[in-house]
């Protein structure tokens, strides 16, 4: 009995004496730069609130009352929003599909003018591209002819990406919401 606890209590100390190496962080290298790219895109996204077969939802909406000046119109106050636009090679709704837009944006202004703080994923299905995304994160406000939004990333083969989008309206129903957005989007990525 005495030679099994002399055994045991050495097995204990011979585990608790090993070292285990468990770093949460690598060994750092010296980085190699890559050339980075250029990338020029142009697509419309085809944002549908209303209708069958709606693109974007309203999934929250401020409690508030007195806040809103346009409580009943299409993207009032607190409003949040979930998105899957269609990205199309034109305006027209049979255009070419080239990816989506998936992402959310929330109405984030009291005031007259409409602005959303949107984020955005642009993935891309076919073409050069297939497989790949840019992401945006900007304050939009939509009432302006022409925006411009920051593209603070990516994946695929725009790994890295930064860049801008320049945006206008295409075509909207003000009553009902639905809008049509040309983007021309300049992406830096390796």
């Amino acid at each position: 009995m005495k030679g099994r606890l002399v055994l045991t209590w050495l097995l204990i100390v011979g585990v608790a004496a090993t070292s285990v190496k468990s770093d949460y962080y690598s060994d750092s290298v010296p980085h190699e730069p890559k050339r980075e790219k250029e990338t020029h895109l142009h697509f419309f996204i085809h944002d549908i609130i209303t209708g069958k077969n709606p693109t974007a939802l309203k999934v929250a909406q401020a409690n508030l009352t007195g806040i809103d000046t346009n409580p009943t119109g299409p993207t009032p106050f607190g409003s949040t929003f979930v998105v899957d636009d269609p990205l199309t090679t034109g305006p027209d709704p049979t255009s070419e599909v080239i990816g989506n837009a998936q992402g959310a944006y929330v109405s984030s202004s009291q005031g007259k003018d409409v602005v959303l703080v949107l984020y955005l994923d642009f993935g891309f299905t076919t073409g050069k591209f297939n497989g790949s995304s840019i992401s945006v994160f900007s304050r939009n406000p939509i009432t302006e002819p022409e925006r411009e939004l920051a593209v603070v990333g990516g994946r695929g083969k725009f790994r890295m990406a930064r860049g801008f989008a320049k945006l206008k309206t295409y075509s909207v129903n003000p009553t009902l919401g639905n809008a049509v957005v040309e983007y021309h989007v300049t992406v830096l990525h390796y």
